[in-house]
Protein backbone atom coordinates (compact mmCIF):
# COMPACT_ATOMS: atom_id res chain seq x y z
CA UNK A 1 0.00 0.00 0.00
CA UNK A 2 1.40 3.50 -1.18
CA UNK A 3 1.53 6.51 1.84
CA UNK A 4 1.48 9.68 -0.14
CA UNK A 5 4.13 12.06 1.35
CA UNK A 6 3.08 14.96 3.19
CA UNK A 7 5.07 17.97 2.29
CA UNK A 8 7.05 19.20 4.98
CA UNK A 9 6.11 23.11 5.31
CA UNK A 10 9.02 25.60 4.54
CA UNK A 11 8.23 28.29 5.89
CA UNK A 12 8.80 29.03 9.39
CA UNK A 13 5.66 30.36 10.16
CA UNK A 14 3.80 27.21 9.22
CA UNK A 15 6.48 24.55 10.88
CA UNK A 16 5.81 26.77 14.08
CA UNK A 17 2.21 26.81 13.74
CA UNK A 18 2.13 22.89 13.24
CA UNK A 19 4.27 22.95 16.36
CA UNK A 20 1.66 25.11 18.37
CA UNK A 21 -1.05 23.13 17.22
CA UNK A 22 0.45 19.98 18.10
CA UNK A 23 1.68 21.32 21.62
CA UNK A 24 -1.99 22.24 22.08
CA UNK A 25 -3.39 19.34 21.28
CA UNK A 26 -0.48 17.35 23.99
CA UNK A 27 -1.47 20.11 26.57
CA UNK A 28 -4.86 18.54 26.21
CA UNK A 29 -4.29 15.26 26.39
CA UNK A 30 -2.23 15.89 29.66
CA UNK A 31 -5.10 18.02 31.60
CA UNK A 32 -7.24 15.20 30.64
CA UNK A 33 -4.89 12.65 31.77
CA UNK A 34 -4.74 14.96 35.13
CA UNK A 35 -7.98 14.73 35.35
CA UNK A 36 -8.38 10.95 35.29
CA UNK A 37 -5.56 10.93 37.44
CA UNK A 38 -7.55 13.33 40.16
CA UNK A 39 -10.00 11.23 39.85
CA UNK A 40 -8.97 7.75 40.58
CA UNK A 41 -7.31 9.69 43.44
CA UNK A 42 -10.52 10.58 45.13
CA UNK A 43 -11.64 7.39 44.01
CA UNK A 44 -8.99 5.88 46.08
CA UNK A 45 -9.37 7.90 48.95
CA UNK A 46 -13.18 6.73 49.32
CA UNK A 47 -12.38 3.77 49.14
CA UNK A 48 -9.51 3.69 51.74
CA UNK A 49 -12.09 5.85 54.12
CA UNK A 50 -14.63 3.23 53.39
CA UNK A 51 -11.44 0.53 54.38
CA UNK A 52 -11.24 2.32 57.45
CA UNK A 53 -14.80 2.65 58.88
CA UNK A 54 -14.66 -1.23 57.66
CA UNK A 55 -11.35 -2.02 60.25
CA UNK A 56 -13.21 -0.08 63.12
CA UNK A 57 -16.45 -1.96 62.74
CA UNK A 58 -14.15 -5.42 62.64
CA UNK A 59 -12.05 -4.33 65.69
CA UNK A 60 -15.45 -3.24 67.73
CA UNK A 61 -16.91 -6.50 66.83
CA UNK A 62 -13.62 -8.48 68.56
CA UNK A 63 -13.66 -6.50 71.44
CA UNK A 64 -17.00 -7.35 72.45
CA UNK A 65 -16.67 -11.09 71.32
CA UNK A 66 -13.33 -10.86 73.83
CA UNK A 67 -15.70 -9.52 76.40
CA UNK A 68 -18.33 -12.10 75.61
CA UNK A 69 -15.98 -14.98 75.41
CA UNK A 70 -14.27 -13.31 79.22
CA UNK A 71 -17.82 -13.39 80.56
CA UNK A 72 -18.60 -16.91 79.04
CA UNK A 73 -14.94 -18.22 80.73
CA UNK A 74 -15.66 -16.87 83.86
CA UNK A 75 -19.13 -18.74 83.84
CA UNK A 76 -17.76 -21.56 83.37
CA UNK A 77 -15.32 -21.22 85.70
CA UNK A 78 -18.08 -20.67 88.24
CA UNK A 79 -19.86 -23.67 87.03
CA UNK A 80 -17.08 -26.07 87.32
CA UNK A 81 -16.71 -24.74 91.13
CA UNK A 82 -20.18 -25.67 92.13
CA UNK A 83 -20.51 -28.71 89.92
CA UNK A 84 -17.23 -29.47 92.26
CA UNK A 85 -18.86 -28.27 95.50
CA UNK A 86 -22.19 -30.40 94.52
CA UNK A 87 -20.07 -33.38 94.27
CA UNK A 88 -18.20 -32.79 97.46
CA UNK A 89 -22.01 -32.32 98.93
CA UNK A 90 -22.90 -35.61 97.92
CA UNK A 91 -19.96 -37.36 98.13
CA UNK A 92 -20.33 -36.82 102.01
CA UNK A 93 -24.15 -37.49 102.22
Amino acid sequence: MDHPLIPFPERAEDRLRIAMRRLEAALAEQAEAMAGYRSAIQDLSGAMTGLQESVQGYRASLAATAEDLARARQSAARLSRTALHMETLLGRA
